[in-house]
């Protein structure tokens, strides 16, 4: 009997997807087997000698976890879901809120920004989405899978010459093109990649303009109290704009940096509602979410954040590992700034103190970055964007001696 032709795959209109710059620069750090080499990628704090930090807190914690490992409700953890909140919007806030605001456990701050997606598509199903220009790679990603109709557009945020945030940029782009019903992307504190924040007086002005053209904010929270070591502080955009009465906002929640709980994937997100009548329906609209994404969201991590927010002492301690993390990372640019300063590197530096959180966009070039991989073992963004807590005591002067080298070597040419 003949054999029959093997019918063309139903996959074979399909092109390969480049992998994000991420993930080829962590897979080109593994192959090196330089041991001088550097990460100045990935957005994970590592001590000053250069190891991953599990935080006291976070190791007091859990033996006082339950040893059970039973599904979560659907609408997540309970203690941690009030906790998040009480968190992100503080006590008082929080329970003045509290009629018209929606919260939900959700895979960390990912899981959070895309449960968010898919719920603001559903319900009010915005023309388009702005999303500040640089902005983490996700911010777009997630809009582009779950809804390619939806325009995704960009408002500048890097004024490259200034090394500085473009307010004047958002504000043109935002006053001549957003229309009602738009949602705006913001980052509540520590600007990925850029490090660069608004201060108080130009946030007020962003709800302003959010107010007047009807628009959505919602925020990315990664680092409250990883930023400047205050919780309160961190949260001062999102509260602003919580407190106006006037704004319905959305919140993903990451507790990934300020616990160190990366792999455990541990978010929140938050709907404020003007009405207090959509309230079941908000919260019934994101546990079907939940539902057919992940059923229900992981424990572990969720029982760690609830027992050290829950506990006094814990939480005090916590608050404490927040000002080494934080106070470590400012320590790393001033000494790189003083690093460079002292070789006489070309060019402007003071932008890596003015900068905030974990990263720094350095203004290096993808030349330079790719010398910097190349010759000296030492990796960052294309962008120039660098992670600096990869920075030690014992790496940031070579680290300078290469920036040095590679800037010198541009200016030659």
């Amino acid at each position: 009997m003949g054999s029959l032709s093997q019918p063309e795959s139903a996959f074979s209109s399909l092109k390969p997807i480049p992998y994000d710059e991420a993930f080829r620069l962590m897979k080109a750090i593994a192959e090196d087997t330089n041991p001088q080499k550097v990460s100045l990628g990935a957005g994970v704090y590592q001590d000053e000698s250069g190891k991953f930090w599990t935080l006291p807190s976070v190791k007091k914690a859990i033996p006082l976890l339950p040893d059970h490992h039973e599904y979560l409700p659907q609408g997540g953890f309970a203690p941690f879901v009030e906790a998040s909140r009480r968190l992100l919007f503080g006590e008082d806030l929080s329970a003045r809120l509290d009629s018209r605001l929606t919260s939900i456990q959700t895979v960390s701050g990912t899981g959070a920004c895309h449960v968010g997606t898919v719920f603001l598509i559903k319900s009010v199903k915005p023309q388009n989405v702005w999303i500040s220009d640089p902005s983490w790679i996700n911010h777009a990603l997630i809009w582009e899978c779950a809804d390619p109709g939806v325009t995704r557009k960009f408002y500048p945020y890097y004024d490259a010459a200034t090394r500085s945030f473009d307010f004047a940029g958002t504000v043109a782009a935002l006053e001549g093109g957003a229309q009602k019903g738009d949602v705006i992307v913001l980052q509540a504190c520590a600007h990925n990649p850029t490090g660069l924040d608004p201060p108080k007086e130009q946030w007020a002005a962003i709800a302003d303009i959010c107010e007047k053209k009807g628009l959505i904010p919602f925020f990315d929270t990664a680092y409250q109290g990883f930023a400047s070591g205050d919780v309160d502080e961190d949260a001062w955009a999102v509260r602003h704009f919580a407190e106006r009465g006037s704004l319905e906002v959305c919140v993903a929640q990451s507790f990934s940096k300020n616990f160190s709980l990366y792999g455990e994937r541990v978010g929140a997100f938050h709907v404020l509602s003007r009405d207090p009548a959509t309230k079941p329906a908000v919260q019934s609209q994101l546990v079907r979410i939940i539902r057919s994404e992940v059923s229900t969201s992981p424990a572990f991590g969720a029982r760690i954040v609830a027992t050290v927010l829950d506990d006094p002492m814990l939480r005090g301690e916590w608050h404490d590992d927040l000002k080494t993390m934080s106070s470590r990372i400012k320590s790393m640019r001033e000494a790189l700034l003083r690093e460079l300063k002292r070789r006489g590197t070309p060019g402007s530096w003071d932008h890596i103190v003015s900068q905030i959180g974990m990263f720094s966009y350095t203004g290096l070039n993808k030349e330079q970055v790719k010398e910097l991989a190349e010759e000296h073992h030492i990796y960052l963004m294309a962008s120039g964007r660098a992670s600096i807590p990869g920075l030690t005591p014992e790496n940031v002067t070579r680290v300078a001696e290469a920036i040095d080298s590679v800037v010198r070597k541009s200016e030659a040419a």
